[in-house]
């Protein structure tokens, strides 16, 4: 028998906090599933209309399940107003439990952005790796380069981003740079002094896979060397080369999920720091 191929589809997650509970939200519930592969967008830290329009323009570009953690009233009812005119579904995960707590106690809700999280040293450490991981990721500011803890690289597709995300959950300032045939890859990766590289590789088979059903998603017609066996085969098989060139640690994430990715990274990272 043939395996049954993954259901692919596109779920928002937006929330004006780090979004921990979001994502735990939308794992638990696909774990409920067979053969679903969540294509995840996350926005954190949303708190302003500026940002919440962005949000709504990816949304509306790849149409999928919203959840939210929205505590400013004004924010929810544009997110859930444009939801309902896109005609996709949106969901405010904490709600039931909300009300159900508040008809019980007999109080009104405070509407505090993030009030479940103490103001620890902790917390705004994880808050600066997140805002880090937003601001580096897919090669932005190269320049900054140099004060990530680890620095992820591999081709298109590979989980880089939400590696990163939930990497700066733990409060490590992980960044990701795109290996792209031809195209030159930051200095910094190459220096003594360089922080923690890890290169991240996948079968060319399972990424042929992942980015055709990424493009269904995406309702793109247009796909070329992108999904391209021979081209998506010798793009695999040049990361892989740099990869062992350079020494470079390298994670296969073919069959991984996110969190296991993530913590195969944290190993990684304990024993640079200790050598």
């Amino acid at each position: 028998m043939h395996e049954r191929l993954a259901t692919y589809f596109n779920v928002h997650l937006v929330s004006d906090s780090t979004g921990e509970t979001l994502a735990g939200v939308m794992r638990a519930t696909c774990a409920q599933f067979d053969n679903i592969m969540p294509v995840e967008h996350s926005y954190f830290l949303v708190r302003s209309a500026r940002q919440l329009e962005r949000v709504i323009r990816e949304i509306e570009a790849a149409p999928g399940v919203v959840m939210f953690t929205l505590s400013n009233l004004e924010h929810r009812a544009m997110l859930e107003k444009h939801c309902q005119e896109l005609g996709v579904p949106c969901v405010a995960v904490l709600d039931p439990v909300l009300d159900v707590t508040s008809r019980y106690l007999g109080q009104e809700l405070n509407h505090r952005v993030g009030a479940s999280r103490k103001l620890t040293a902790e917390y705004f450490k994880r808050i600066d790796a997140l805002d880090f991981a937003m601001d580096h990721d897919d090669g932005q500011q190269m320049v900054e380069l140099r004060d990530s803890d680890v620095i992820l690289v591999g081709v298109s597709r590979t989980s880089k981003t939400p590696t990163c995300v939930y990497l700066a959950h733990r409060g490590v300032k992980a960044s990701n740079v795109p290996f792209v045939p031809n195209v030159p890859l930051p200095p910094v990766l190459f220096g003594k002094d360089r922080p923690l590289v890890v290169g991240l590789t996948i079968t060319a088979d399972r990424l042929v896979h992942i980015r055709r059903n990424r493009l269904v998603a995406m309702k793109e017609t247009r796909a070329g060397d992108y999904t391209e066996e021979a081209a998506v085969r010798a793009e695999v098989i040049a990361a892989q080369k740099l990869f062992e060139r350079e020494g470079w640690p390298t994670i296969d994430v073919s069959r991984r999920s996110i969190e296991e990715t993530a913590a195969s990274v944290l190993n990684l990272l304990a024993e640079h720091r200790g050598s």
